[in-house]
């Protein structure tokens, strides 16, 4: 980032409340309208935008293609951009590799700040420590409750998988389940390792994982359903996104089983699942929060030296569950793509 210029970049109560100046070269798993997008929706949102320098900030996370709940995330991020005077680019990748790369791209283009998820601390570390070195502030968002301290950010915004993950198995308990599966679709990705150990902490009954390729919603399909007919005692789907979610509803059809569903996050067909009952409940994270956050700490940052938390505690957001009885106010705001 030019430092001369530093610009930071794009309901339900939590049943936790603890408390990248031309688009960047970020090679082609850029998003392909990241800085312009930021631009056109900053240009139409005049009303209490910032008159502070603008700045660029960039957006780098571990998204996958077809993962609905990066699109909220990105919304939440745009809205504090255009807000904040904020040039935002945005790009991601699954591959650990690859978006350390992307990260050390937006440290190359001298941004004004990065948010960047932690999927794979490790894989991050090297790249983090090179923003820093570069006096570039970086700040974590959804992934990484656990390493942003290690790894040095200013700040974290997102809830703790763990808890989530035992919020869940508890309301297992409540529903009478007694053998659940937990499906991860990304293998080697510490936040959902933590879910489904996080609800075999507390789940009474018996709990296996089972991995699926998330890039391929297909064969997604095709391994639940399988799973679903070799073991019949199986009575809960545990999903640890909207759109596997769905694709495990379709999975209980084609196997026959009368298995329930529950899942983590949200999107607008996830809501009306909930509503028709064909799937039980979701907690909620408030991905649009996370973007808004964590590009809107960047600013606050640079135009008044504050650290959310204190720069000790993560700021959390989530986990709340969604059921029946409160997904209609969630719903409204699910169709316009910010819950």
């Amino acid at each position: 980032m030019d430092r001369s210029s530093r610009s930071r970049s794009c309901g339900l109560a939590p049943v936790v409340a603890v408390a990248a100046a031309a688009a960047l070269a970020l090679a082609g798993c850029s998003s392909s309208s990241g800085g312009k997008k930021a631009d056109e929706s900053g240009s139409g949102a005049s009303a209490g935008k910032a008159t502070t320098p603008r700045m660029t900030v960039a957006l780098v996370t571990h998204q996958a293609p077809g993962d609905t709940f990066w699109d909220i995330v990105r919304k939440g991020a745009e809205a504090a951009a255009a807000k904040d005077n904020i040039k935002l680019v945005y790009a991601h990748d699954p591959n650990a590799g690859t978006q350390a790369n992307l990260v050390q791209n937006a440290v190359d283009q001298h941004v004004d700040g990065i948010a960047v998820t932690l999927a794979k601390p490790d894989a991050m570390k090297d790249v983090i420590a090179k923003a820093k070195a570069a006096d570039i502030p970086v700040v974590g968002l959804n992934s990484g409750v656990s390493d942003w301290k290690k790894l040095g950010l200013l700040e974290f915004f997102g809830q703790d998988e763990s808890v989530a993950g035992e919020a869940l198995g508890k309301r297992l308990n409540e529903e009478g389940a007694e053998k659940a599966v937990c499906v991860i679709q990304e293998q080697g990705n510490v936040g959902l390792t933590q879910r489904c150990d996080g609800v075999k902490k507390t789940f009474s009954g018996t709990t296996e994982t089972l991995y699926v390729n998330g890039t391929d919603m297909p064969s997604v399909q095709s391994t639940i359903t399988a799973k679903l007919k070799q073991d019949s005692g199986i009575d809960y789907v545990v999903a640890l996104g909207a759109p596997y979610a769905l694709a495990a509803v379709q999975s209980a059809g084609d196997a026959g089983s009368k298995v329930k569903i529950a899942t983590f996050d949200l999107n607008k067909d996830l809501t009306g699942a909930i509503s028709k009952g064909t799937i039980q409940f979701a907690v909620d994270q408030q991905p649009y929060l996370q973007g808004y956050l964590a590009v809107d700490s960047l600013w606050l940052y640079k135009n008044n030296g504050n650290y959310s938390g204190g720069g000790e505690q993560p700021v959390l957001t989530g986990p709340a569950f969604v059921d029946k009885s409160n997904v209609d106010r969630v719903a409204q705001f699910a169709a316009k793509g910010t819950r």
